[in-house]
């Protein structure tokens, strides 16, 4: 009986599309477009067949969604695992609400939350960028949680009341099409900037070979602190849109899910591209919904999943799906 093994080969249109040859083909050029423009048009047929509550959950969607492609950026293309979402959140949301408390409208206190709460957040997490791992992650793990008791022990930014009486979006459509279109954007931008610029050579040394880096001269500390910038960016804009989504801002939005739910979306969708988080995402939180009247069981069910990914399913689902859509397998003889 002669031995046999599995072998992996590309696809003829995997191998053809690499090339310029794409170019010549429509079925080369739908073969790489094709998966994009899938994800966009669920994106934005989705909210019109679906009920006023769960357009409502696909909201938060798009918030959990920032929040775990911000954390796969940092940690898959810069080598920094940040456990400080919740915190990038919170800034977001309290800088927003308390401008808008001020009279600045919506339209101008999300853009300026955002980009001034990622300046704050970097500048806070820059003393932290010389550490790796496990250390960057608990710190940033501690930021949240040292800010939420901080208001509660102080009362500032309305204490344990919180912030409320401030402007909401004028539907639901409106910030429901406001997230895909941002979050669209983000994704855009960033599989531009990792994989087709200089700057994600940069970041991919900056997580493989630090070494290299400072020895090509480049100022290592300061691409960390652009990579720190774009993540903290979203999460910042996360806070801002959820604060004018309730109307509200207070210490929850530096609740801790915000900085567990996105590490359990890029180990279900996988870490291996930027919408493996993405796909994490849009099947968690719909899950965790649907399962609200079983309270804090979810919490069981976050555990039973994350470890039948961690322990058998390692490449997560969009890698997995990724590899049969550009290889197949067949038995060999050895």
């Amino acid at each position: 009986m002669p031995e046999l093994r599995k072998e992996r080969l590309d696809r003829g249109v995997k191998v053809r599309s690499d090339s310029i040859y794409a170019l010549s083909s429509m079925k080369e050029i739908l073969y790489l477009l094709g998966p994009g423009l899938v994800l966009i048009l669920l994106l934005l047929v989705l909210p019109l067949v679906v009920s006023p509550y769960w357009q409502r959950v696909m909201a938060i969607t798009g918030v959990y969604a920032l929040l775990s492609i911000s954390f796969g950026f940092l940690a898959n293309y810069v080598g920094l695992v940040s456990l400080g979402g919740a915190f990038y959140v919170g800034v977001g949301g309290y800088l927003s609400g308390l401008l808008n408390a001020a009279g600045v409208p919506l339209i101008l206190s999300i853009p300026i939350a955002t980009l001034l709460g990622a300046v704050i957040c970097t500048l806070l997490l820059l003393p932290c960028l010389p550490l790796r791992g496990v250390y960057f992650a608990i710190i940033s793990f501690i930021y949240p949680l040292f800010a939420g008791r901080l208001i509660a022990a102080t009362g500032y930014f309305g204490g344990t009341d919180g912030i409320p009486g401030l402007d909401r979006f004028p539907s639901i459509w409106v910030a429901l099409y406001m997230a895909i279109f941002i979050l669209l954007i983000v994704l855009y931008g960033l599989s531009r900037m990792v994989n087709y610029e200089d700057v994600g050579l940069v970041f991919r040394g900056v997580k493989d070979n630090e070494l290299a880096i400072k020895a090509s001269a480049l100022n290592l500390t300061w691409y960390k602190v652009q990579a720190v910038f774009i993540s903290s960016a979203m999460g910042t804009f996360a806070g801002a849109y959820l604060a004018h989504l309730y109307g509200w801002v207070g210490m929850s939005l530096f609740a801790i899910d915000f900085s567990i739910l996105p590490v359990a979306a890029t180990v279900v969708g996988g870490s291996g591209t930027l919408y493996g988080p993405l796909l994490g995402a849009l099947i968690l939180v719909p899950a965790s919904e649907s399962m609200r009247a079983f309270g804090t069981l979810r919490i069981v069910f976050y555990a039973v999943l994350l470890v039948f990914f961690v322990v058998f399913w390692t490449e997560g689902i969009l890698d997995f799906l990724k590899r049969k859509y550009e290889q197949f397998e067949h038995w060999v003889r050895i």
